[in-house]
Parts: structure tokens; sequence; C-alpha cells
């Protein structure tokens, strides 16, 4: 037994299954994750759509599969500390008084660093590190091209580690790789 929202579904959002499926070909690199990617913008579509249909489902259906790679890119990005060390080591990261007073005094200087930038390199790095959007978005978003993207990004990365290491902050990450590269050596 159909409802609405069922006969919705079958008959607009499946025939869409062409469509999505050349998008993710297209936008994600592991093809054994396609078919799971394609549930679950059926599923998000249909949960979705419980509260109202929409007008245009196409664009609908294809914005649910962008926002799900972005969540999905997103969520890669983010590494297993189990990946660097057993819960047992990371006593050593405690979070002290004083190690929060220092992490806040490190973000604001952060905040100043990117404060100084020039409004389009600001903008650029935010939208890309802060923001996670990916270079062809913030190309889009901000009506440049992506080289543009890319020249600032460098210019404002670089500016901010040479202003973070000027104040003393990160000095330590580079003595660490240095002595990890002379071990590997």
């Amino acid at each position: 037994m159909c409802n609405d929202l069922d006969d919705w579904f079958i008959h607009e959002v499946l025939p869409l299954e062409g469509i999505l499926m050349r998008y993710l070909r297209l936008n994600w690199r592991d093809s054994d994750e396609w078919p799971d990617l394609r549930q679950e913008v059926y599923a998000r579509a249909y949960e979705a759509a419980r509260s109202g249909l929409p007008e245009r489902v196409t664009p609908f259906v294809m914005t649910i599969a962008r926002n799900l790679l972005i969540d999905r890119a997103r969520r890669r990005q983010v590494v297993s500390i189990e990946a660097f060390a057993e819960l047992d080591d990371l006593s050593v990261y405690e979070l002290t008084p004083e190690r929060h007073a220092s992490g806040r005094a490190e973000l604001s200087t952060l905040v100043e660093v990117l404060d100084a930038l020039p409004a389009r390199c600001r903008e650029v790095v935010v939208l890309r590190k802060v923001e996670g959007m990916s270079q062809r978005e913030v190309a889009a978003e901000m009506g440049i091209t992506e080289d543009t993207v890319e020249k600032q990004i460098m210019k404002g990365m670089r500016a901010i580690a040479d202003a973070l290491f000027a104040r003393g902050i990160g000095a330590d990450i580079v003595r660490r790789e240095r002595k990890v590269r002379k071990q590997g050596k």
C-alpha cells in the first residue's frame, strides 16, 4: 500500500538514479562506496520530504548528494587518535589550566593574524580552511578563478605560518619534525 510520499519517491526520485550515479562517479573516488552513497541520498531525500514535497526534485536530490559528499569528505579529514597513540599514552596531553590558557592565547593570536591578512586573502583562507569548502566552491562563492583561490591560500597560509612562528607558536612542532627526520636518516 503506497502513500503520497511513496508514490512521489517512486515516480520522481528513483528515475534520477542515472544522474545521481554519474554525479557520484565524478565526485567520489571510492567506487565501492557508490551504492551506499546512493542509498544514503535516497534515505535523506525520503526523510526530508516527509515535512513537505519539494517543487523541484532534481536540485533537491542533487543538493542532498552534494551535502552528503561534503560530510563524508570532512569526516575523512578527521584522523583517528588511535592512529597515533594508545589511549594510555594520552595522559601527556591532559588539559591542565596552563594548557587551556596557552591554547586560548594561541587561538587569540591566530585570530589577530587572520585579521591582519588582506580582506580577499582572509576570506579565501576562512572559506577554505575554516569552513572546509573545496577550492572550486570557494571560487564559485567569491566569483574568482580556482587559480586565484590557490594563490590566495598559499599567500595566506605562508603569512599565517610566518606570523605564528615569529611569535614562537609552532616552533616546537618544527623541532620535533626535524628530530624525526634526523632519526629517519
